[in-house]
């Protein structure tokens, strides 16, 4: 053992070891000892300089809780009261089926960059279907809990997402000075692939809405604002009446519906830039006046029964549309118009180019798309669609103003 350096007298053998102690100021501002434990004197040494270290940065905490504790509080006081609900539930998920299960039992403090990289790499190996009991879960068990394991891992996105949950918990640990650095932050992972996204020509899209607009389908202007205006799936089935301005041609985009576990919310989009006034291309106007038609029809049909609500979409008794109900039926117009199955949010990636086939000037395009600078739009423009494919929306137009 070499000869000790100056302050190193609080470094001592112990049972097992060596153990030493530095005098730290706690997040109370308790002054108290602060203990470490290893098995040679250096490794002590080093835990020591290291705590050391901590201590001049700004107080430490000396009795942190575990992992498991403090992503119950995290969860419960940082992430319920300030984010969406959607947020808070994903986040519960990740806590719940990954976090908790491996890394739940070791302090906050004590937790490592090494901890969390095994951990990481044992989840690419672990069936979730055994580890979570889903196949015992089942009716009819057909796999894991046969004996006959479907090595359903975890996806590197999914693993990503874990990580970044961790991440997450642990930036509030250090704002609230329980540890000093964020142990998930310094875990690299690789990059999750990119799988290329499948969206609608023009020609596709104008089928989709024609065939639609033949079989008067009752959540034909949810397509429409989809398509021509690029909303989201929330953003459209949350629209309200008070924000239509049929007049000016403005609509307001502040609303979304979600559907979270048992509860649906209807609450403000998800960030501020999400929120817009956009002007609305008259096959809008047009659709959006005949829906508030068929929502009159609607609550005389179904008298008492109708549920009053300022939404633009409802079902035949006034209530909100559900989300999962409209991927459904969306589902089923994409087979009903012979196009290609693809997913409600690729039908943003669509709306570029519909603007151009229906001659929407580019200020006015620049503005539904939320494009910063004019040039992104014209580099859109350029792709001019064919006169066929004008002619034929057009005439869709023409439908709705008859």
């Amino acid at each position: 053992m070499s000869r000790r350096g100056n302050g190193e007298g609080s470094i001592y053998p112990v049972a097992g070891g060596y153990r030493a102690f530095v005098w730290v100021t706690t997040p109370e501002g308790v002054r108290k000892r602060k203990y470490v434990k290893r098995k040679t004197y250096e490794e002590t040494r080093q835990a020591w300089r290291e705590l050391k270290a901590q201590v001049d940065k700004g107080p430490v905490a000396v009795n942190a809780p575990t992992l498991a504790v403090f992503l119950l509080y995290w969860l419960r006081e940082v992430v319920e009261p300030n984010l969406a609900p959607s947020t808070y539930a994903r986040y519960e998920t990740f806590v719940r089926l990954y976090i908790t299960p491996g890394l739940g039992h070791r302090r906050v403090d004590k937790l490592t960059v090494k901890h969390v990289r095994e951990w990481l790499n044992a989840l690419r190996r672990t069936c979730q279907c055994c580890t979570q009991g889903k196949d015992a879960a089942r009716s009819e068990p057909r796999c894991c809990a046969l004996g006959k394991c479907c090595q359903s891992v975890p996806a590197e996105r999914t693993i990503k997402d874990i990580r970044d949950t961790l991440r997450a918990a642990l930036s509030i640990a250090i704002t609230e000075e329980i540890i000093s650095k964020n142990v998930a932050s310094a875990v690299r992972l690789p990059t999750p692939r990119k799988h290329k996204r499948k969206w609608w020509s023009v020609e596709e899209a104008r089928q989709f809405l024609e065939a639609a607009r033949q079989v008067r389908d009752p959540l034909f202007v949810i397509y429409i604002l989809i398509l021509v205006l690029g909303l989201r799936r929330g953003e459209a089935l949350g629209l309200t009446w008070d924000d239509v301005d049929l007049d000016t041609g403005e609509i307001t985009i502040v609303w979304q519906l979600q559907r979270v576990g048992r509860q649906l919310h209807h609450r403000e989009t998800k960030t501020p830039g999400s929120s817009a006034i956009l002007p609305i291309p008259d096959v809008c106007v047009q659709a959006l006046k005949e829906r508030a038609e068929q929502q009159a029809a609607d609550k005389k049909a179904a008298g008492d029964a109708w549920v009053s609500s300022d939404l633009v979409v409802t079902t035949k008794h006034g209530t909100p549309y559900e989300p999962r109900n409209f991927n459904r039926h969306f589902h089923a117009a994409c087979q009903h118009a012979g196009v290609r199955l693809i997913k409600v949010h690729d039908t943003r990636r669509t709306c570029a180019s519909l603007l151009v086939a229906l001659e929407v000037h580019p200020r006015v395009a620049m503005q539904i798309l939320r494009h910063s600078k004019i040039a992104v739009t014209m580099d859109i423009y350029s792709e001019v669609p064919t006169e066929a494919t004008r002619n034929a929306l057009r005439r869709l137009g023409d439908s709705l103003d008859r």
